[in-house]
């Protein structure tokens, strides 16, 4: 796979690695820490077992390969998240394309923290819930929600992310009873900001 205008290809289609077990461990864990610095994430934030982490994260920071996992619109617009895996140059590039969907417009890069193109909370969902009908990639709102959430500009972050993200966990997989708490720590990660809606009730109190 080549996309035009981004010179880290040739790329591998990184699809059917989101459904193996420990993917959201490895990809999601630095976005955890951001700006609340304290906790060390675990595969048991995500309900995953750490061999299992272990195993895949063989295979998506492979230096001969470089994942991209494709979430396009309707009108072949998107953003492909290519884990660039060169050595000695580790990083995940956001590539936004245009609506022919093979030419870069602009690219956002995670490094410890993002640098570039930040997408908005509304300009997130509306392109994670307008999947290309008929296109190669990633089609499941949720998976396309996580895939782009380390693009999310913090600064106006509507309480009802919360509920969205801990849904978005869910339904990849993450049991319930953690998709909470994990949203929480995502959230605050991103915002920089201790995060807790007052709508969820304490777990303690069976809320």
């Amino acid at each position: 796979m080549l996309i035009e205008g981004y010179d880290h290809g040739p790329l591998d289609a990184g699809e059917p690695l989101l459904a193996r077990p420990g993917f959201w461990s490895n990809y999601l864990p630095e976005i955890c820490v951001g700006g609340a610095g304290t906790e060390r994430p675990v595969p048991e934030w995500f309900g995953e077992d750490g061999a299992d982490v272990d195993a895949l994260s063989e295979v998506l920071f492979d230096p001969e390969r470089r994942p991209a996992f494709r979430v396009l619109g309707a009108d072949g617009s998107g953003v492909v998240v290519v884990l660039r895996n060169l050595p000695g140059d580790y990083g995940i590039d956001f590539v936004l394309t245009r609506p022919v969907g093979d030419c870069v417009q602009q690219t956002a890069t995670w490094e410890g923290e993002l640098s570039g193109a930040e997408l908005t909370w509304p300009e997130l969902v509306r392109i994670a819930d307008s999947p290309a009908p008929d296109a190669e990639g990633v089609d499941d709102p949720a998976a396309r929600l996580l895939l782009l959430l380390p693009l999310l500009n913090g600064l106006d972050v509507p309480e009802g992310a919360s509920g969205r993200l801990s849904a978005a966990l869910t339904a990849v997989g993450v049991p319930q009873d953690l998709a909470l708490s994990t949203a929480e720590r995502l959230l605050t990660g991103l915002t920089g900001k201790a995060w807790h809606d007052p709508a969820w009730g304490s777990p303690l109190s069976g809320g």
